[in-house]
């Protein structure tokens, strides 16, 4: 398949990129650094063709002598490609011609492109583009040494279970039950995290050309999901209440959509939604379940931040809303250890109807087989003092993330962060459509953090940005101080927009 984005689309995405220019920096290099930018957060994928330097410029009004210069150095840092005959593509630099060949591959950072910890020319980076928590040390170390005692009885077999142990499985469907969702051992899969479970998921149902529902914004991962499996998105915005702001979802919206396109997937995230932060109404729950059954979509609820309430817990799951109506609607339930617990720490679920688990399972038996045994033990571990654990971060949060919004208003009081109720971060509105000309200025004065528009599909989002409250108050002291030097940095004046021809 010819992956190409066409200058029009490219141009969308390079939005506002004069603007993060450093002081003294030529049009082309700040062009090749917003180019290099979308690549190092996935904005733009390796492996796509790119539109000629003629049809770049006239897409960005620029001269050509300028995309030409710029296409240059790209090539020369190994981020972009010429085939004889088939045009320039992006790539991914090799290690010799990278600056840091130890950085870490993140989601926010797929090419490895910010190394934690001190940098030798400049502040400790302080990484506000990853929402997750840091691990519960006492926690994590008495359930490894008890899945370390336990091992030895699992050891006579082949360690082969493509649903994953009995023991873990049923203590996933007791705590789903006691949310409010019924469910039996087996009706859940454990997986290698959320992400690896609606890979599954988009396995066993989604084919190439399907379309498949995504709320705007919505989580990264689930649009490079939908890219990675040659789907198409169709998106439903999310929107906002007009007194205060709070976002929440277009019922209406959601049902003409699933009408009008016949989606093979449906994937929304009711509770604490990334990166908004909002919860779903219970009469919106019923009333989307019942819009899926009536158009005969399946529906994949990321549960993954549900247990992360900082203000009151929400209604019950989604899915208990599809077994209220009788179960017509198919509706696949992921959960994950790696938000409520640690990131490191690759243990997820789905729970889905019987006959429809058993062909998520078929799908699987090909690819991993099994999720590993040892994490596994640890996962049963860590469960049976998830509640206090839970509890613990709530508090920890809930203080972190009144103490952002007051270093915000403090700081930069023309930007709008709404308080969340729950779930890891801030959905700021900046004011202005500089997201992508903050992240790299902010780069510059060692902050990490993931532009708006990785958010939302075809650019969109440059006007907002997602700031994690995860890192102690100290921490976003220091960040917010940073970004107020970072945005002064990008001028008063009106941002520059793109004409897209």
């Amino acid at each position: 398949m010819d992956d190409h984005v066409g200058a029009g689309g490219l141009a969308r995405l390079l939005t506002g990129w004069r603007d993060a220019a450093g002081s003294g920096e030529a049009a082309h290099g700040a062009l090749a650094a917003r180019i290099t930018s979308l690549l190092s957060d996935g904005r733009l994928a390796v492996g796509t063709r790119v539109p000629s330097e003629r049809e770049l410029a006239v897409a960005l009004g620029v001269g050509r002598g300028t995309v030409a210069a710029a296409y240059d150095r790209l090539r020369e840092s190994g981020h972009l490609l010429r085939r004889r005959g088939s045009g320039t593509w992006t790539a991914l630099p090799t290690p010799a011609a990278t600056a840091a060949p130890t950085a870490p591959v993140t989601p926010f950072a797929p090419m490895g492109g910010w190394v934690p910890g001190r940098r030798p020319d400049g502040p400790e980076v302080i990484d506000l583009a990853h929402a997750a928590p840091w691990a519960p040390m006492e926690a994590m170390a008495e359930a490894g040494a008890r899945a370390l005692a336990e091992l030895p009885a699992h050891l006579a077999g082949t360690g082969y279970d493509v649903l994953g142990l009995a023991v873990l499985r049923e203590g996933i469907a007791r705590r789903l039950t006691d949310q409010g969702l019924h469910t039996s051992p087996d009706e859940v899969m454990v997986t290698a995290g959320a992400q690896h479970a609606h890979a599954l998921v988009a396995r066993a149902l989604v084919r190439p050309g399907d379309r498949v529902l995504l709320e705007q914004p919505t989580y990264p991962g689930a649009i490079d999901l939908v890219r990675h499996v040659s789907a198409r998105p169709v998106t439903v915005a999310m929107t906002a209440d007009p007194r205060d702001g709070r976002p929440g979802w277009d019922v209406e919206a959601l049902a003409a959509a699933m009408r009008a396109s016949t989606p093979a997937l449906a994937y929304l995230v009711a509770d604490h939604q990334n990166p908004t932060g909002a919860v779903m109404g219970a009469e919106a729950r019923a009333a989307v379940v019942a819009a899926a059954g009536r158009h005969g979509v399946p529906i994949v609820v990321d549960d993954c931040l549900r247990e992360l309430w900082l203000d009151a817990p929400g209604p019950p799951p989604l899915g208990a809303y599809a077994a209220a109506a009788g179960g017509g609607t198919p509706v696949i339930t992921t959960g994950s250890l790696s938000k409520t617990v640690w990131g490191g720490l690759r243990i997820g679920w789905l729970r889905a109807p019987r006959t429809l688990l058993r062909r998520i399972a078929a799908a699987r038996s090909s690819d991993d087989i099994a999720t590993p045994v040892l994490e596994q033990l640890v996962a049963v571990g860590l469960l049976d003092r998830l509640d206090d654990i839970v509890a613990t971060g709530r508090a920890l949060f809930a203080h972190r993330r009144d103490h952002l919004r007051a270093a915000l208003a403090s700081a930069l009081p023309e930007w709008h962060a709404p308080s969340p109720p729950g779930g890891f971060s801030l959905w700021v509105d900046l004011g202005a459509p500089r997201s992508s000309a903050l992240v790299e200025a902010a780069a510059r004065h060692g902050v990490h953090l993931a532009a708006g528009p990785r958010f939302g599909i075809g650019g969109a989002f440059e006007q907002h940005l997602r700031l994690p409250y995860t890192l102690a108050p100290d921490a976003l002291d220091d960040a917010v101080a940073r970004l107020a030097e970072a945005w002064d940095a990008l001028g008063t004046g009106s941002p520059t927009l793109t004409t897209v021809v």
